[in-house]
This record gives structure tokens, sequence and C-alpha cells, in this order.
């Protein structure tokens, strides 16, 4: 009669043996939140949202720049805005509404660039650039602005002062800019930027023209900051990844060391 064939101890034991584990991913020994951060930062962003980062701020400054040097002597670009340039008054407004448009489109095509944020940031710039559009699409008339334009533009002055807190995470390996305290310093100054330029509209001042060049150029960089700052962050996550797999696999050589 047959019998059946026993495994043999040794056998299995001796394969066992052989069998040795592969190298542990770079995010085993992170939090969930820190690992769910360290996913969203390897996702890269493209050369192209980092070219309309870019694209925007220097549209923006040569828009008024051109259609400022368009206009006749009386226009004063330290006590006028910008939307004088492209509304009904000014001269050549096409220039500054040509401007505005490429400007708020850039703006949507960062938003929806920067992949490697949060959906709720990119959602509030995209909403910037539909502001900045509205603006565009509807110019100021020659007895002031109408309760439309200025809708559109105390929500692209809100949401971009808002925007970076949303920016900011927990990951590790990444710049100070992307990190709490750096987005909560630029939101800080944002909203402060943004106060003034409020306070500077409603008292009629000589120097609304200015404080408006002056907000929305600096406000308008720090998607290209991100932009940068994100591209960097890959790399950065790597390197802490792979040192942190060359001290765990220090360390087990450690404990299997003192074993044997």
């Amino acid at each position: 009669m047959t019998q059946l064939a026993r495994p043999d101890p040794a056998r299995n034991r001796s394969g066992r043996d052989h069998v040795r584990p592969g190298p542990a991913p770079a995010t085993s020994g992170l939090l969930p939140a820190e690992r769910s951060g360290l996913l969203r930062a390897a996702r890269p962003v493209p050369r192209w949202a980092v070219g309309t980062a870019l694209l925007a701020p220097v549209v923006l400054v040569a828009g008024w720049l051109i259609a400022g040097a368009l206009q006749p002597a009386s226009y004063s670009p330290m006590r006028q805005t910008m939307s004088v340039l492209a509304g009904h008054s000014g001269t050549d407004r096409w220039v500054m509404t040509a401007a505005l448009l490429l400007v708020g489109s850039c703006q949507i095509a960062t938003g929806a660039g920067l992949t490697a944020v949060r959906g709720p940031a990119r959602i509030l710039l995209i909403l910037t650039g539909l502001s900045t559009l509205g603006i565009a699409a509807t110019p100021e008339p020659a007895t002031g602005p109408t309760s439309r334009h200025l809708a559109f533009a105390v929500s692209c002055v809100v949401t971009t002062a808002v925007w970076p807190v949303l920016v900011a995470r927990r990951a590790p390996a990444q710049p100070w800019i992307l990190g709490v305290y750096g987005c909560a310093t630029v939101t800080v100054i944002f909203a402060g930027l943004s106060c003034w330029l409020l306070i500077a509209a409603r008292d009629g001042g000589g120097d609304l023209g200015m404080v408006e060049r002056l907000t929305s150029a600096i406000q308008g960089l720090f998607p290209l900051v991100v932009a940068l700052a994100l591209r960097q962050t890959p790399r950065d996550a790597g390197n802490q990844g792979q040192r942190g797999h060359e001290r765990s696999r220090h360390w087990k050589a450690v404990v299997t060391t003192g074993r044997s």
C-alpha cells in the first residue's frame, strides 16, 4: 500500500533560510499622515505649471506698464487702478483687458497643474483665476466701477490672500515655505496687504494705484514659489527615504548580529 510522502522538516527549514526579505519601503516607518503627505509630494509638478505660474505675474506687470504708457498725461499710476486701464475711459484698453484674460487663464492652469497640493488650495487658485476673468469681462465705466466689477475684484483679493494657508501640509523633507508656519506667515502678510488695499479703496486716497500694483505683484509670485518648491520636494523626500532605508538595514544587521 502506497504511503503518503511526509514533508521533510529539514528541507522546509532550509528553504525558509534562503528566503530573504525584500527592501522595506521608504515610507514604512512613517505615520499615516506623514506617509500621505510624502506620497502627495512625490507627484511631479509639470513644467508647464511652472511656466504658467511664472507667466501670470510677468504678464500682469507688463500689461499695466504698456497700458499705462499709452494713457494721456492725466493718468496717474499712483492714484488710479488697473481697472481704469481696462475700463471704458482708458486709451487702448484692450491691452490691459488682454493681460487680465491671460493672467486669469494662467492662474486656472496653475491651479490645475499643482497636483501635489490638496484639492481645496487648487480650487481656490482656480477661483482666483475665474475672478480675474470676471474683472476683465466687466470693464469699469467712466462713471466708476459697477457692483459686479467690485464683486469680482473683492473675490480675487480674498481668495488670493487665503489660499496660501490651504497649501500648508505636514510632510517630511519639504521646504519651510510649504510647511504650516511658512504658509501661515505668507497668509498673514497677504492678509495685511489685502486690508491695506481695501482701506485705500474705501478712503479713495492718492496711493490706491500704487497699493494695488504692489499687492498684486507680491501675491502673484507665490504660486511660482510653490511650484518651484514642489518640484524640489520629491528629490529631498527620496533622499530622506533612502537614508531611512539605510538606517533600517543598519539596525536590522545589528539586531541579527546580537542574536547570533
